[in-house]
């Protein structure tokens, strides 16, 4: 019985990132993000399940990434697409008004960008699978893992309708930026830059100073900035990798 808690849970994420597909499509973005954020709880969970009941199998690991494509790979491609159509459409739409509008036929025109938004979906069930097949990630990453950059786009409808203003609305509905992001999202997944894991074998601050400053980092930047933090989070978790490798050489 034990072995199949953590499959379980996996499904939890399953469904979580199938109810946030919903909200998603339907532009409820909000709702959308807090269904992406427990169905990335029950990702780590099911893997600390895992490891607890000695119930680690090959079945579980393909299960995790399909999970992970739904929750953090479909989900964000269609924020994106929803974002990409309301730089179209000049704005907010709480209904799915933004996205025909930005497809509808204008004489013999279609507006096709905000599909450019499902590269990140694409990204993120390449690296996925190139995740499965992987056995150099176990005490680091290679590239972005899709929950971060699940995040780091969820944040950017989060920042507009909590902490928006003039200027942000501005900077966040250009098409030229949400391209820009989503062109950078893409890379970060499959690009050959080694990410530090957030698993402690001990708790040493000497082992894991690394880890344990990054979560100190990381709430006080939450607790000061809230979702316009999770950008910077990010960008913190690359660069001090980075620098972290490059001082360990």
């Amino acid at each position: 019985m034990k072995k199949h808690i953590p499959q379980f849970i996996t499904m939890l994420n399953i469904l979580c990132g199938c109810i946030a597909t919903v909200f998603a499509v339907l532009n409820q973005l909000e709702l959308a993000a807090i269904f992406v954020f427990l169905g990335i709880v029950f990702d780590f969970f099911d893997g600390l399940a895992a490891r607890l009941f000695d119930a680690q199998s090959e079945l579980g690991i393909q299960l995790d990434s399909l999970a992970d494509v739904i929750t953090s790979g479909l989900v964000p491609g269609i924020v994106m697409f929803q974002l990409l159509a309301m730089s179209q459409t000049g704005g907010w739409n709480l209904d799915f008004s933004g996205a025909s509008n930005a497809l509808t036929w204008t004489g013999l025109k279609i507006s096709f960008l905000p599909f450019f938004g499902f590269l990140i979906t694409l990204a993120s069930a390449y690296r996925l699978a190139k995740f499965n097949i992987d056995e150099n990630q176990v005490t680091s990453f290679i590239g972005l893992p899709t929950p971060a950059n699940a995040l780091f786009i969820l944040s950017l409808p989060l920042i507009l309708l909590d902490q928006g203003n003039d200027y942000l609305s501005r900077i966040i509905l250009n098409p030229w930026f949400l391209i820009l992001i989503t062109i950078l999202s893409s890379y970060l997944l499959n690009s050959r830059i080694e990410l530090f894991t957030l698993k402690f074998k001990n708790w040493s601050f000497k082992d894991n100073a690394l880890r344990y400053i990054f979560l100190i980092v990381s709430l006080v930047l939450l607790l000061t900035m809230k979702f316009l933090a999770v950008p910077a989070i990010v960008f913190f978790y690359v660069v001090s990798s980075v620098v972290y490798k490059i001082g360990a050489k």
